[in-house]
């Protein structure tokens, strides 16, 4: 009886209407501090465009095999492992077998994945480079993940190709993904706002002297949740258009440092060397280099097939409570989350072709303004 009347009083509780719970609404983004004086570094690298997209092909060159791997425009991160595993089979398929010593040329985005997935694959690798991070292109880099960005003209942009793309886009997002929860974050997700005055049906303007791009996005549309649109209640922004979208976002300085130690610990040498030509190859001892140079690669391989382009990203002082991104449509500003500061990017209007290197910090100072307008 004792056991009918406890079961009896368990169903009448079970059978209460449960309440609906409140929960609380989204927090508004915090607002960045968006003011020249917080500027504490202003830094310019050249993302290498090749308008028929990156080089990669063997070549026997001065007695020496030679992976040529380099041209990712602004998807050097973003692409890097996809784009090493290609490079590897190109190894591989050279007849030169694990255990054996290689080398890569190149300490940037593409030269450390380059080297580290050949260490994973029991090559035993010696890597030379002019220069080590953070006096690389690739430490200039926004750390937004970008697969797409400035790879390829679309004149060049065949069925092959894009699924060729695709398919190292997706590896490299595999692999980007055993990167997040380090101590360091080299890679996070971060959620975005894209900010425009006039909606986003309208086309974006380009830029002096570029190609029309490929439109990739839809083809890995489903690598991270969609974006949508936000009423004016939704956002402090005081543009009235706004859609939030979820993206990854590398720390570069910790990502770097991370591929620079596991380098260090799987036994690879750094050898600092500069090359002139690649008459230059032949004197090293390794029999198959792979050729990571980026940029340098223009002069270094003469390759006409290359364009540079210039970039400038600035630093304001860490903000920890804005842990988002916020792209500033049709007026050329970005600003991401990094642990380094928050980094606010923009282009200016002849940076396609150029190969300036001196920082213009005025450029930096008219985007940090455009921020500042938004709150």
């Amino acid at each position: 009886m004792k056991r009918r009347q406890l079961l009896a009083a368990g169903s009448a509780t079970l059978a209460l209407p449960v309440p609906a719970m409140d929960f609380a609404p989204r927090p508004a983004p915090a607002a960045i501090r968006a003011s020249i004086d917080r500027i504490i570094d202003i830094a310019v690298g050249i993302r290498p465009f090749r308008a028929h997209g990156p080089r990669l092909q063997a070549q026997h060159l001065h007695g020496k095999t030679v992976v040529h791997h380099y041209g990712h425009g602004g998807s050097g991160w973003s692409l890097s492992w996809g784009s090493a595993q290609r490079a590897l089979a190109l190894v591989q398929a050279s007849g030169v077998h694990p255990g054996e010593r290689i080398a890569v040329i190149g300490c940037g985005a593409i030269g450390l994945t380059t080297a580290r997935t050949a260490q994973q694959a029991g090559y035993r690798v010696r890597l030379y480079a002019k220069d080590r991070p953070p006096r690389v292109h690739s430490s200039a880099a926004t750390g937004l993940w970008t697969p797409d960005s400035r790879l390829i003209a679309q004149a060049h942009a065949t069925d092959a190709w894009i699924s060729g793309w695709e398919a190292m886009a997706r590896d490299s997002f595999k692999v980007h993904q055993s990167y997040l929860g380090l101590p360091s974050g080299p890679v996070e997700w971060h959620d975005g706002y894209v900010v425009s005055d006039d909606g986003f049906d309208s086309a974006l303007p380009g830029h002096a002297g570029e190609p029309d791009y490929p439109d990739l996005y839809d083809r890995i549309a489903d690598l991270r949740p969609a974006g949508r649109a936000l009423s004016p209640a939704e956002h402090p922004f005081r543009s009235p258009h706004v859609r939030r979208f979820t993206q990854l976002v590398f720390n570069i300085p910790a990502y770097q440092r991370l591929l620079l130690d596991d380098f260090a610990r799987d036994g690879g040498e750094l050898v600092q060397r500069e090359f002139q030509s690649p008459r230059d190859f032949a004197r090293l001892p390794e029999r198959l280099i792979v050729n990571c140079t980026g940029d340098g690669a223009r002069t270094l391989c003469a390759d006409t097939d290359m364009t540079p382009v210039r970039g400038q990203t600035a630093r304001l002082i860490p903000q920890p409570e804005v842990d988002y991104a916020l792209i500033y449509r049709a007026h050329n500003c970005v600003a991401l989350p990094r642990r380094d500061g928050l980094l606010v990017a923009a282009m200016g209007e002849h940076d396609f072709g150029s190969s300036d290197l001196r920082p213009d910090r005025q450029q930096s100072e008219d985007a940090v303004r455009r921020l500042a307008s938004l709150f």
